[in-house]
Parts: structure tokens; C-alpha cells; sequence
């Protein structure tokens, strides 16, 4: 039977612990990494109603976007809401994973769900990161090169967008010199060699370094291997908050408030003033998005789908383009059925089950 690491790490491998956000919480909450999965319940939110349906489906791992501990606990009493749910997945040996702003930032993540539920086409992150790719440079005998370059994109190096095994190689002299410890693979003790060498460059995620410097090094004759990392500023065009798209006909106003209220199950939504604006080109963002406007209008967006914008952010819109404001449970529910379709496309026979609970906390009358 599958481990609770063997789903975690297929998480992981789709939505990478390091793209969370500093102030974020992702990972798993509570239990043993080693036990056994009896059942997965997917959710939006860990709360006790969502423990109490775990139980009652024999679920004994929640998969939740939302991290139920998302500030320090300095005591388990049960005197919270968050505190009693920890206290009764613990009593029931339940494990909590969660996958929140990791899972927002990646390219098959949660905006890219919406997107497709609204019908968006030719889509992109709206909002790129920098800083999440590294540079490696490394010496290889010419001979050897294609052996060490397969090795390092099997680790996941040179990929870049729909390109994969993508690297950079220059023919050079390479100089050493062994001395009597030395058990070089080409040459003598004591004596000068040059060696017709590849300087071979390749981009990667920042993350993967370890994995990549590894497989490298298994892979490379040379007792020591001459190598060099650098941290790059460029942007990752497949990871960042936010997507943009198109739809596949303009639109009025109108026409795509009911479209998107029809499309995402909406009974309710708050909006900026039409101002007879066609719709084509369409902003999401999962959860609270109001730190994207900007970026939203310098990309055209016509319309910016997303939740929480407070009163006086709405006039930020300035007739650019139409804020539409769905609310965070709304924008988010349906994350639980993409968890549920990346875990039975790998792991199809374990019981995976969406909660049926409605945790929206916020009512409308």
C-alpha cells in the first residue's frame, strides 16, 4: 500500500514546497510520513467538520489547500477552532497535509483551474518570480558529454517552458595536473594534460540543486569534476501568482457575468461599473488577488477575476478594466477537485474522496 510520503511527494513534485510564500504554512501539519493511506479526503479547508468526514469515509489523510495551522500554536487546549481540530486528526490518527500558495504558483495549479472554468485559452502566469532558477557550468571530455547531459536532464535540468534537454556547450582545452594522490581518469601522477573539454551550461529550479550537482557528479569520469553555480535574476515564466488568458470570443459585460457565474457556480458577485467594455482578455487569481490589479491592467486584462478586494480598492479599477470579486470560497472550491485528479491519476487504488462539506464561513442572506 502507498505511504503518506508517497502522496506527499507526488504533491511536491507538482507543486514544489519551495514556491510557497515566507508567511506560508505548506507541508504536512500532523501525522507519520511512513504510515500507510487507508483513505484521502480532499478539501478547501481542514476544520473538525472536515476531520469528522475523514472518519466517517476512513480517510486517514486530508489533502487541504487551506494550512489549518498557519500562525505559531504555543499550546494544544482546544480553546480555538484551530486548536480542536489539530487535537481531534491527532486523537484519530489523521494526517493533515497542506498545499496552499506552492500550489497557487505553478502553472497546473489553482489558476489554472479557474482558467479552464471560465474557458480561457493562450494562458501565462500573470505575475512571474524571479530569483527561482539556477545556472550550472560544468567541464566534460567531449566524449563523455552526451552521457553527462542525459544524467542531468533526467534530474530535471534544462527545461525551459515547452522545451526540454535544452543546454548551452562551448569546445575548449581543459588543464590539470594530478599529483601522487591523484587517480585521474585520463593522464598520469606528475604529469601536464590538456584534454579537449565541453563547457556545457544548463538552467534549472533553484530547488532541485542538490538532485542536479548529483546526478552530475555520478554521471562525469573526472575524480574531481570542475563545476560552477550561479543564482540567476531572470524570471520563471512557470511559476508566479496569477494568470492571464483569452477567452475564445469577446464578450459585452454582461454577457460575462452571467458566463462567469454560470461557469464557476456563483450566486453571488461584486463588481466595478460596466462601462461598455468588450471582454477578451481575462486576469484570475485564486483567494485574495487585490495586490495584482497592476499587473492585471499593464498586461490589458479586461476583466480581473478574483476575491477579497476591500471598498476603496474598487476604485483602483478606473474604468481600465472590470474588477470582479467572486469571493475566496468560491474562487478556491474547486481545488479540491484538482488535488483529487493529480492523486488518482498516480495512485488509483486508493479510495480519494472530495468532502462534501460546505466550509465557507461567509453566508449570504
Amino acid at each position: 500500500m502507498a505511504k503518506i510520503k508517497d502522496i506527499t511527494d507526488l504533491l511536491e513534485s507538482i507543486a514544489p514546497r519551495a514556491y510557497q510564500e515566507d508567511y506560508d504554512n505548506a507541508g504536512l501539519i500532523t501525522g507519520d510520513v511512513n504510515q500507510e493511506v487507508s483513505g484521502i479526503l480532499c478539501t478547501l479547508d481542514c476544520v473538525e467538520s472536515i476531520v469528522e468526514e475523514a472518519i466517517a469515509k476512513n480517510c486517514n489523510l486530508i489533502v487541504a489547500h487551506h494550512p489549518i495551522v498557519f500562525r505559531g500554536i504555543k499550546k494544544l487546549n482546544g480553546k480555538n477552532y484551530v486548536e480542536r481540530t489539530i487535537i481531534k486528526a491527532i486523537k484519530n490518527d489523521i494526517a493533515i497535509y497542506a498545499i496552499h500558495t506552492n500550489l497557487d504558483n505553478v502553472q497546473t495549479g489553482v489558476n489554472k483551474k479557474i482558467a479552464d472554468m471560465i474557458g480561457l485559452k493562450n494562458t501565462q502566469i500573470l505575475l512571474p518570480k524571479a530569483a527561482t532558477l539556477s545556472k550550472l557550468e560544468v567541464f566534460i571530455p567531449v566524449a563523455n558529454t552526451d552521457h553527462v547531459l542525459e544524467a542531468m536532464h533526467k534530474a530535471g535540468a534544462g527545461n525551459i517552458g515547452n522545451y526540454s534537454n535544452c543546454s548551452f556547450r562551448v569546445l575548449g582545452n581543459g588543464t590539470f595536473k594530478p599529483n601522487d594522490m591523484a587517480n585521474p581518469t585520463i593522464g598520469s601522477s606528475n604529469q601536464q594534460e590538456s584534454v579537449e573539454e565541453n563547457k556545457v551550461e544548463v538552467i534549472f529550479p533553484s530547488h532541485l540543486e542538490g538532485r542536479i550537482v548529483s546526478a552530475m557528479k555520478n554521471a562525469h569520469p573526472y575524480e574531481e569534476v570542475a563545476f560552477y553555480l550561479q543564482s540567476l535574476k531572470n524570471t520563471n515564466q512557470e511559476v508566479g501568482s496569477g494568470m492571464i488568458g483569452e477567452l475564445e470570443t469577446a464578450m459585452n459585460e454582461q454577457d460575462f457575468l452571467s458566463h462567469l457565474k454560470h461557469s464557476m457556480n456563483l450566486n453571488t458577485i461584486k463588481y466595478t461599473p460596466v462601462n461598455g467594455k468588450s471582454i477578451k482578455k481575462v486576469a484570475v487569481c485564486g483567494g485574495a488577488g487585490s495586490f495584482l490589479l497592476p499587473i492585471a491592467k499593464g498586461a490589458g486584462a479586461d476583466a480581473f477575476v478574483t476575491s477579497d478586494f476591500k471598498y476603496h480598492e474598487f476604485f483602483d479599477a478606473e474604468g481600465k478594466l472590470m474588477i470582479v470579486d467572486i469571493g475566496h470560497y468560491e474562487s478556491e472550491v474547486y481545488t479540491k477537485e484538482l488535488l483529487s485528479a493529480f492523486i488518482s491519476e498516480k495512485f488509483a487504488n486508493i479510495a480519494t474522496y472530495l468532502s462534501e462539506v460546505d466550509t465557507n464561513p461567509v453566508k449570504y442572506f
